[in-house]
């Protein structure tokens, strides 16, 4: 029996504070809107290499620029209707320890997601976002593990999807899933909006979303404006092949 939507979630790993919303914002936005719980992780605030906008401003400080990216990142959260979390790990360099691991598997653990969105497993221009992936896969194998935590309850096999990169290409990103986002476009963009410390990304990744929606209506029959793309790490398991056909 399929669960009503209310109990469904979903969790997405994002390596700085604005990811989330340029690459998954359509698809949490998306869920939000049939009734899951998504929770987004924000392994940072994106403080060092993804605020230049900030550090312009005479006086700025770490702290400062901290806190702007959370309140962006907050706001941002709530207009796509998720729950967002904040590890404050640390970027450029990003350094991950067993601390921020095992807190990591026990969210895997308390939220039982039905899917898990993060970064490509590559990428030669942001070390950040490979390594967000990789912590995000690493926490999910040992949710799975039966010897880890035994009192709590133990995940099952979410599939993980991989959102976009900003250079496919030389990140050897491919996409095998269209998500169709026209419905919560306007959501995203107002996303978009709140993320004011790299506004000159607005344009670049509406534009990313409309060629997405091209490709999805070549490759289907619908009548979609505005797209997401994912790259699966594991093969789908269905009986039904029109599900995934259409």
């Amino acid at each position: 029996m399929t669960p009503p939507a209310e109990n469904k979630t979903a969790l997405v790993v994002s390596a700085h504070s604005a990811d989330f919303v340029w690459r998954a914002g359509g698809a949490i936005a998306l869920y939000a809107s049939r009734g899951w719980a998504v929770t987004v992780v924000c392994l940072s605030f994106g403080e060092r290499g993804e605020s230049a906008k900030l550090w312009r401003e005479p006086g700025m400080t770490l702290e400062r620029v901290k806190s702007a990216r959370r309140d962006e990142a907050t706001e941002a959260a709530q207009i796509l209707g998720a729950k967002v979390v904040f590890f404050d790990v640390g970027d450029y360099p990003m350094r991950l320890n067993e601390d921020a691991l095992y807190k990591l598997v026990k969210l895997y653990r308390e939220i039982q997601p039905e899917f898990v969105l993060t970064h490509s497993l590559k990428d030669p221009y942001n070390f950040d976002h490979p390594l967000a992936a990789h912590f995000a896969q690493e926490a999910r194998i040992v949710a799975q593990a039966h010897g880890h935590d035994p009192a709590t309850k133990v995940l099952g096999a979410p599939p993980v999807f991989l959102f976009e990169p900003h250079q496919p290409e030389q990140c050897e990103w491919k996409p095998d899933v269209l998500l169709d986002i026209s419905s919560v476009w306007e959501k995203k963009y107002s996303a978009f909006k709140v993320m004011a410390a790299q506004e000159h990304l607005w344009e670049y990744y509406e534009r990313v979303a409309l060629q997405r929606g091209v490709q999805g209506a070549r490759n289907s029959n619908r009548k979609m404006k505005y797209g997401e793309a994912y790259q699966r790490v594991f093969p789908q398991v269905t009986d039904m092949l029109a599900e995934v056909l259409q």
